[in-house]
């Protein structure tokens, strides 16, 4: 069975670029697509009660509309769920305190946007990178 990992992200042109990236490392990998932690906690769910595995990695935004990143960590880690995926947070912000409001849900890592996307020379801050690098060896 394929590996699964769940992008919750507002922004269409940032979908395509992940999507971009995962085709160019010919990951063995399927991507599906929240807009909103509304939309991933009820996709979650909808796996687990019909026997599906749960994405073993979420890429999530912070800031969305309806549930935003932080809102769902909560629900996530509220309704007994946190464990069953490794949670990358991709923001565009830097700032400490988003850092430490996250850290307290035990996140797997913090990438900042805009990540450079068409960097074909896999460092770790590119996305390309990020895949290479931790990706990989997740679903591996």
């Amino acid at each position: 069975m394929k590996s699964t990992i769940l992008l919750v992200e507002d922004d269409e042109l940032d979908v395509i670029n992940v999507r971009r990236s995962l085709a160019k490392l010919n990951l063995e990998a399927d991507l599906i697509v929240a807009f909103n932690g509304i939309e991933a906690l009820d996709l979650i769910k909808k796996r687990i009660e019909s026997g599906l595995p749960v994405p073993q990695v979420t890429l999530l935004d912070l800031n969305m509309p309806k549930m935003d990143g932080l809102e769902f960590l909560h629900q996530l880690q509220k309704e007994n769920l946190s464990h069953l995926t490794k949670v990358f947070v991709m923001t565009t912000s830097s700032e400490i305190a988003d850092r430490n409001r996250v850290d307290m849900y035990h996140i797997s890592g913090y990438l900042i946007k805009p990540l450079n996307f068409n960097n074909n020379a896999k460092k770790q801050d590119s996305m390309e990178g990020f895949f290479d690098f931790h990706l990989r060896k997740i679903l591996a």
